[in-house]
C-alpha cells in the first residue's frame, strides 16, 4: 500500500521538541568495520568513513548516489537516466572477468543479494537515501578479508539513522525537482536527409520519402517532475529508544511513459537492559515501489526513423494511427523496417510491482562477571517478492504479426542470515598494550524461485513463448577471527582470517580459507614529534591479504552435471508433434575459488591541527584462478564456452585525497576536498598452458550481426578495444575500407586488428567544496575522468551511405556522415573509438537555514540545487560515462549504444525541524 503524501504531512501535526534526537555516530573517531568497529586513529586497512555532511544534495534517487565521486579508489557509474535507475560501483577496479566486480553491501549488518530482482532496474535504489547515516568503504584485504569471499571487490558497509534517549523530535523533508535532457543524437534532421537521399540514392527509394520535417527524439522526450516527501519521528519512550521514518517517491522519466514510485517505512528501536550491558537494535526497512519501464528501443528507432515522415497516420487503424513503414505489395509491417518511436512507446505496457522487507534483530550482551568481554548474535532477512506484465498492443507493428503479445513473471528471493561471535577487549596497563580478540560463526543462504512464465499471443494459432520455471539456492557457511594489538597508542596489529565453505563448489574444493596481516605506525605519537605545532597526525600502514570470488554469475550448481528443459525454439519432431527436450548443460567439477591477493602501503596525515588532513594509499591486486568463461576445444565437454578456472589479472595503483579546512570564521567558512586515483589492469594468463596469444572475443555491438569490439588477451587491459587501424587522406578525412596492414602479408583480414584503448580511465578525479556566510551554504561537486575511450555504436551503425538502399525502407544517418563520407559500414575502424575523457559537475547546491522559524522550537531549511549542471568533453556522442551491468550480470563497458541519458535536474527542497 502506498504512504500517501498527505499522509506524510499529518505527521509533522505531532507535538515534537527542540532537541535532536537523531543519533549521528562520530565516525571521525569510530568507523564501523566487519563485525565491530574502531577508532579512526587506530585502523591498519585501508577505509573511507562518509557521513551526512559529505553527502550530495540534491535529487538522489538511491544511496550509492550519495556518495558519488567523494572517495578515492571508488567508481560509482549510473547505469542511465531511467527512473529509479542503479549505478555500477567499482573499488580500485574490477579483480575477475566473469565474476561479479560488484562490492558486497552490507547494509545494517545483513549482507544483501546485490544481483538484479525481476522488475527492478536497481535492488539498492529500493532503500530510501533519506535513512542511510553514513558510509564505511573498505578497499584494501587488511580491512576486507574478515569478509573473505565476497571480498575481493571490497566491502561498503551502510548504516541506517537511529535514535537516542530524548525527547521527540519530528524532520521534513520534501523535494521537487524538474528533469530535462542533456542533449540528442547527432543525426541528420529531414532537410540534410532529403538531400541526401535524393543525391545517392536509386529512385526506387527516392520515392519512399516523405514531405515532413520530424525531430523524432523531440517526439519521444519530455520534461519531467519528480517528488519526494520523508518524514522521521525519534526520541524515546521509557528508556526505549527509537525512530520511525515515512517516505513516497514519485519520479516520471524524460523518456514518455517511464516512470517510478517507491512508498517505504522504516523503524529502528535500540533499548538497553541490565544496567546497559545487554543491547538491542532492532531495524526493519518495508518497501514498495511501481514501476512503468519505456521500450528504450525507442531510443535507437528515433534516431534511426525517416525524419521526412509524419508521426501519425490517422488512416492507419490498423496499427494504432501511427506512421510505420509497410509492405508495398501486401500493405502490412515491414519486418525489417524501424517501428514508429512514439509507437513503441504508447503501444507497450511494462509494469511491475517490487515488495520488500530488510530487517535483523542484533544482541550485544556484556559479560557482568567479565565486562571485557561480549557476545554479539545477529539474525537477519531480506525478502523480495516482485511480479510485472508485459503488454504489446496488437495495433503495435512490432507485435502486429503476433495480433499482441502479454508476458506475466513472478519472482521470489529470500536471504538468511545468522552471525554470531565473541570479543574480548582488555587494556594491561602493566605492558602498555590493548588486546581486541573476535571469534565467530556466519550463516548465510540465499533463495530465488521463478515460477513457469509465458508470453502469450493474440493469435491463438500461435504457440507462447515459455521461460520455464526456475528454483535455485547457494549458502555460504563461514568461521572467522580478527586479533587487533595495540601497543602504546604507537603500533597496531591486525591479524585476520575467514574460513568459508560454498555450496557453489563441490566438496573437495568447497571451503576457502582467507588470511590478512595489517601494521600501522603512529608516527606522531613517537618523542621526535612532540616539538612542533605542524604535523599533528602522521600514520604509516601497510597490509596484505588474500580475499575470495565465488560470484559466479547465473548459476549457483556450475560444478554439478544437470539438465535444462529446452525452449520453443528447439523442439525435437516426432511426426507431426513437437517435443521439449532435456539438455545437458556444460559443467566443471573442478571449479574453486578465484583468489585475489592485495598488497598495500598508506600514509594519514594531518596538518595544522586538523586543518589538512588526507592520506596516500599505494596497492597492487593479483587475482589467480579467475572464474572465466573460455572457448573449450570441440567434445571436450557439452557446451563451446565453458566456465573454468583459468587465468590471472593484475591491478595496481595509487590514489591520494586532501580534506582542506581552508577558512574557519565566526561568519564564514571554507572547506574543500580533492580525491585521486590512478590504476592499471592488464591480463597475465587466459590459459591453461600459458598461452600468451590466447584472446577472448567480447563486446558485441549493434548493426553486424555477431561482430564484437573488444577483447580480452594476454599483457593487455580488460575490454580493450579490438579494431583496425583506419588510414586517412590528406585531406585528414578516413577512407573507406583502408586500414594499415599491421603484420605486413599484404592482406587485410582479422590478423590486422590490434588492441586500441581501453574504456578504463588512467585517472579518476574528484574535487568538492564547501561555503557557508551566517545561515546561507553554497556547495558544488566536481567528477573528472581522463583516458577512458568509447565506441561510439550510435555512428558507426548508420554513418554510412548504406542505410538508404536496404530492405525497402529509410533509416536516418548519423552526422559522423558528413565527415567520413562512408558508403558502407565500416563497424571495426578504430575512427569509431573515440576519448572519452571528461568533466561533470555532478551537483551544484544553495541553502538558507532560518534558525527561529515561527517561535525557537521550529526550524526551516530552505534549498536550490542542480544535479549533471554541465558536462566537458570532446566525445561526439551524448555522453562518455558508459559503464552498465546487463541483465545477466556481465559488464558491458565502453559501448554507447540506446543509452537512456541522464538528466539534468532542478530542485527545490524544504527541510522542518519540531
Amino acid at each position: 500500500m502506498k504512504v500517501a503524501p498527505a499522509f506524510l504531512l499529518a505527521g509533522v501535526m505531532l507535538n515534537a521538541q527542540q532537541k535532536d534526537s537523531t543519533k549521528t555516530k562520530e565516525i571521525e573517531q569510530v568507523v564501523l568495520i566487519g563485525y565491530g568497529k574502531q577508532k579512526k586513529s587506530d585502523l591498519t586497512g585501508s577505509v573511507t568513513a562518509l557521513t551526512a555532511k559529505d553527502f550530495n544534495q540534491g535529487a538522489i534517487g538511491s544511496p550509492e548516489q550519495l556518495i558519488q565521486g567523494k572517495a578515492a579508489g571508488v567508481q560509482i557509474v549510473t547505469a542511465g537516466g531511467a527512473p529509479g535507475s542503479g549505478s555500477t560501483i567499482r573499488i580500485r577496479g574490477g579483480a575477475s572477468l566473469n565474476a561479479s566486480n560488484d562490492p558486497l553491501l552490507v547494509i545494517d549488518g545483513v549482507p544483501v543479494d546485490n544481483s538484479t530482482i525481476n522488475g527492478a532496474s536497481n535492488g539498492l535504489a529500493l532503500i530510501d537515501p533519506n535513512d542511510i547515516e553514513s558510509f564505511s568503504i573498505l578497499k584494501d584485504a587488511s580491512a576486507t578479508a574478515i569478509y573473505g569471499s565476497r571480498a575481493s571487490n571490497g566491502v561498503i558497509i551502510i548504516t541506517t539513522k537511529k535514535g537516542t534517549s530524548g525527547k521527540l523530535k519530528v524532520s521534513y523533508n520534501s523535494n521537487t525537482s524538474i528533469y530535462t535532457k542533456m542533449g540528442t543524437i547527432g543525426v541528420l534532421n529531414g532537410d540534410q536527409f532529403r538531400s541526401v537521399v535524393n543525391q545517392y540514392a536509386t529512385d526506387e527509394y527516392k520515392k519512399l520519402l516523405g514531405n515532413s520535417n520530424t525531430d523524432w527524439q523531440k517526439q519521444i522526450y519530455q520534461t519531467a517532475l519528480g517528488f519526494d516527501n520523508s518524514v522521521a519521528i525519534s526520541g524515546g519512550i521509557k528508556g526505549l529508544p527509537y525512530r520511525l521514518s515515512l517516505g513516497y517517491l514519485k519520479q516520471d522519466g524524460i523518456i514518455k511513459t517511464s516512470n517510478f514510485e517507491r512508498s517505504n517505512v522504516g523503524i529502528n528501536l535500540s533499548p538497553k537492559f541490565f544496567d546497559k550491558h545487554l543491547s538491542v537494535d532492532i531495524n526493519y526497512k518495508g518497501i514498495y515501489t511501481e514501476n512503468r519501464f519505456a521500450d528504450v528501443g525507442a531510443i535507437g528507432a528515433a534516431a534511426a526513423f525517416d525524419p521526412t515522415q509524419s508521426v501519425y497516420d490517422p488512416a492507419n487503424t490498423a496499427l494504432g494511427g501511427y506512421w510505420e513503414w509497410l509492405n508495398a505489395s501486401t500493405g502490412l509491417p515491414n519486418t525489417n523496417g524501424t517501428k514508429n518511436p512514439l509507437s513503441m512507446l504508447n503501444q507497450k505496457i511494462d509494469v511491475s510491482y517490487v515488495t520488500r522487507s530488510l530487517g535483523n534483530i542484533q544482541l550485544d550482551y556484556k559479560f557482568h562477571f567479565l565486562p571485557e568481554l561480549r557476545v554479539n548474535v545477529n539474525a537477519g532477512i531480506d525478502y523480495t517478492d516482485s511480479k510485472g506484465n508485459t503488454r504489446v498492443l496488437p495495433t503495435s507493428a512490432s507485435a502486429f504479426y503476433n495480433s499482441g503479445t502479454y508476458k506475466r513473471y513472478t519472482q521470489s528471493r529470500k536471504n538468511k542470515l545468522f552471525d554470531a561471535y565473541l570479543n574480548y577487549n582488555k587494556k594491561v596497563e602493566s605492558l602498555n598494550s590493548t588486546f581486541d580478540v573476535t571469534a565467530g560463526y556466519s550463516y548465510q543462504d540465499f533463495y530465488r524461485s521463478e515460477p513457469l512464465a509465458m508470453t502469450i499471443k493474440g493469435d491463438p494459432a500461435l504457440q507462447p513463448d515459455i521461460v520455464n520455471a526456475f528454483e535455485t539456492q547457494s549458502t555460504i557457511l563461514s568461521y572467522f577471527g580478527r586479533f587487533n594489538y595495540n601497543f602504546g597508542e604507537k603500533y597496531f596489529l591486525t591479524a585476520t582470517v575467514r574460513n568459508d565453505r560454498s555450496s557453489r563448489f563441490s566438496k573437495e574444493n568447497r571451503s576457502g580459507v582467507f588470511p590478512a596481516i595489517g601494521l600501522a605506525w603512529r608516527i606522531d605519537k613517537e618523542n621526535f614529534m612532540k616539538n612542533q605545532n605542524v604535523v599533528s597526525s602522521l600514520k604509516l600502514r601497510a597490509g596484505w591479504g588474500e580475499t575470495g570470488q565465488q560470484g559466479v554469475i547465473n548459476n549457483d550448481y556450475p560444478f554439478l552435471a544437470r539438465y535444462v528443459v529446452s525452449d520453443n525454439g528447439t523442439k525435437y519432431q516426432i511426426g507431426d508433434q513437437f517435443y521439449n527436450t532435456l539438455r545437458a548443460q556444460g559443467y566443471d567439477k573442478n571449479l574453486k575459488w578465484e583468489t585475489t591477493i592485495t598488497k598495500n602501503i598508506g600514509l594519514d596525515f594531518g596538518f595544522l591541527n586538523e586543518r589538512i588532513t588526507g592520506s596516500v594509499e599505494v596497492y597492487e591486486k593479483k587475482s589467480k584462478d579467475l572464474l572465466s568463461i573460455v572457448p573449450v576445444p570441440a567434445g571436450a565437454n557439452l557446451t563451446n564456452l565453458l566456465l573454468i578456472n583459468v587465468g590471472d589479472m593484475k591491478n595496481k595503483g595509487i590514489e591520494a585525497n586532501v580534506n582542506v579546512k581552508a577558512i574557519q570564521k565566526e561568519n564564514f567558512s571554507w572547506e574543500f576536498s580533492v580525491n585521486a586515483t590512478h590504476y592499471t589492469s592488464k591480463v597475465t594468463n587466459l590459459s591453461a598452458q600459458n598461452n600468451p596469444d590466447q584472446k577472448v572475443l567480447i563486446g558485441g555491438i549493434e548493426g553486424g550481426t555477431g561482430t564484437t569490439v573488444q577483447v580480452h588477451q594476454v599483457g593487455y587491459t580488460p575490454f580493450s578495444f579490438y579494431v583496425y587501424q583506419q588510414v586517412y587522406g590528406q585531406d585528414g578525412k578516413p577512407l573507406e575500407g583502408v586500414y594499415v596492414d599491421r603484420n605486413g602479408d599484404g592482406v587485410i583480414n582479422e590478423q590486422d586488428l590490434y588492441q586500441y584503448k581501453s574504456p578504463i580511465p588512467d585517472v579518476l578525479l574528484g574535487f568538492s567544496s564547501r561555503f557557508t556566510y551566517k545561515n546561507w551554504d553554497l556547495g558544488f561537486s566536481l567528477r573528472a575522468s581522463i583516458g577512458n575511450y568509447v565506441y561510439n555504436n550510435m555512428a558507426s551503425k548508420a554513418g554510412s551511405l548504406q542505410n538508404i538502399s536496404n530492405n525497402d525502407y529509410l533509416s536516418n544517418i548519423s552526422t559522423s556522415y558528413l565527415d567520413t563520407g562512408f558508403k558502407r559500414a565500416q563497424y571495426l575502424s578504430d575512427y569509431y573509438v573515440e576519448n572519452g575523457s571528461f568533466l561533470r559537475m555532478d551537483n551544484l547546491n544553495i541553502g538558507y537555514n532560518f534558525p527561529h522559524f515561527i517561535n525557537d522550537k521550529y526550524k526551516l531549511r530552505v534549498s536550490l540545487s542542480a544535479q549533471n549542471v554541465f558536462l566537458i568533453t570532446k566525445y561526439s556522442g551524448l555522453d562518455p560515462e558508459l559503464l552498465t551491468t546487463e541483465l545477466n550480470g556481465t559488464t558491458k563497458s565502453g559501448i554507447d549504444n540506446n543509452a537512456y541519458q541522464r538528466p539534468r535536474i532542478y530542485s527545490l527542497g524544504f527541510n522542518f525541524q519540531f
